[in-house]
């Protein structure tokens, strides 16, 4: 049997890297994609194929599928759309322009990939579609607006491609994370950084006492039930392998939780629990 091959984003650290490594050894030919350059300039010297996509350059995403196609002869057995970010803050303080940034990487780069992925899936008559959303994604918390509003669309843009493809071979799956240990906290402060005007908010005395100090904390210290890349990667090769893969597969207590609350609690309820009272 020919060796699998499979299109990674976000590969620079946490999830995607791990599941680029462990899909390796596992006998893959992985792509392992970057925003940067000098990421994949790291990743050659571990031995895996890398070069550059990055979702909010339109011109990297093709460049990186004619690599793809030429590495391959035109095929590609999976693709895992992983990489995204957040912008922590209150709606109300997100500028628009930040919100059209966010769901350029998150949202729209992941739909102009998938689109470049399909006809060589269809063509072939099978692959997979594997999605990284988020807990966010089925249950909305403060100050994380941003993030979750991306997230969802990740979910019904999956959710529609499922049926949508379900007489081709293609099967569309969604990994649902809870807290994973990566940068992501990191990454998230310089977004923050970046766009929130927290110091000139109405809610200034919430950011000062609570967000701000978590996002400068230096300890960064674990959230409950947080548990490292690798879970992940983990229930990615169930979702890779399995002959008929679920549509989505939890990851940590939190998207368990949150699955059952979604489902059985009313909305008030829901409100409470996760804004604290």
């Amino acid at each position: 049997m020919s060796q699998k091959s499979i299109l990674i984003t976000g590969c620079s650290s946490g999830i995607g890297y791990d599941a680029a490594h462990s899909l390796a050894k596992r006998g893959w030919r992985v792509f392992a994609t970057c925003r940067a350059e000098a990421d994949c300039e790291r990743l050659r010297s571990e031995g895996l194929e890398s070069f550059r996509l990055d979702y909010a350059d339109n011109d990297s995403i093709h460049a990186a599928m004619t690599e793809v196609v030429a590495r391959t002869g035109g095929g590609l057995d999976a693709l895992y759309n992983n990489g995204a970010y957040a912008i922590p803050g209150a709606m109300e303080d997100v500028p628009t322009d930040a919100m059209r940034a966010i769901f350029e990487a998150n949202v729209f780069g992941w739909h102009e990939l998938t689109n470049l992925v399909i006809p060589l899936m269809r063509a072939q008559g099978h692959g997979r579609i594997v999605n990284c959303s988020s807990v966010l994604g089925m249950v909305s918390m403060p100050w994380r607006g941003a993030y979750n509003a991306t997230k969802y669309a990740v979910e019904a843009m999956s959710d529609t491609l499922r049926m949508e493809l379900r007489r081709t071979g293609i099967k569309v799956v969604l990994i649902e994370p809870g807290p994973i240990t990566t940068a992501f906290r990191a990454n998230a402060k310089l977004q923050f950084d970046r766009w929130i005007d927290w110091e000139n908010a109405a809610l200034e005395p919430l950011y000062r006492n609570n967000l701000v100090k978590r996002l400068n904390d230096a300890t960064q210290k674990k959230d409950r039930f947080e548990l490292p890349p690798s879970a992940v990667t983990a229930k990615l090769i169930q979702a890779l392998e399995s002959v008929n893969p679920r549509p989505r597969y939890f990851v940590t207590v939190n998207t368990y939780l949150a699955n059952f609350m979604r489902r059985l609690l009313p909305t008030r309820l829901i409100d409470m629990i996760l804004a604290g009272g």
